[in-house]
């Protein structure tokens, strides 16, 4: 069987049905929409309106702010990276092929939890200062991609 012969099951493609054709077609006159009222009308049936009560998102009290335009950092532990041999190259590609992080988000940032006890030379977007003081205490170097 090829990808070009296949076909769906009998009964499983329906014809769409085409509302306001005349009485014959099943759908026709009103169209399934009733008599009158608002929801009869083409266009007026607005998202959240409450029949004039104040709707439930004006409602809700509002708290902080969300800056859109924030950078969203994915961050690791200087100790993560203790699990790469000496004089390895540590990037974002290589953290998420050991399973160190899942995403990158905008990058990744080092931070200075824990010790480091081999020379790695990491290239990422953040550093904090101590990561980038214990980094290059190991020996290896820490690049600002």
């Amino acid at each position: 069987m090829k990808l070009h012969e296949l076909k769906a099951p009998k009964g499983a493609n329906k014809a769409p049905t085409r509302k306001g054709r005349g009485a014959g077609s099943g759908n026709g006159k009103t169209a399934g929409y009733g008599h009158k009222g608002q929801k009869a009308r083409s266009g007026v049936k607005k998202a959240g309106f409450e029949g004039g009560q104040m709707p439930l998102q004006r409602r809700l009290p509002k708290r902080g702010f969300n800056n859109i335009f924030a950078t969203k950092y994915v961050t690791i532990k200087v100790s993560d990276l203790d699990k790469f041999e000496a004089g390895a190259t540590v990037d974002a590609a290589a953290l998420l092929e050991k399973g160190i992080i899942s995403k990158t988000l905008d990058g990744v940032k080092v931070l200075g939890n824990g010790e480091l006890t081999k020379a790695v030379n990491v290239k990422v977007a953040a550093y904090t200062a101590s990561a980038k003081e214990k980094i290059e205490k190991a020996g290896g170097k820490a690049e600002v991609i």
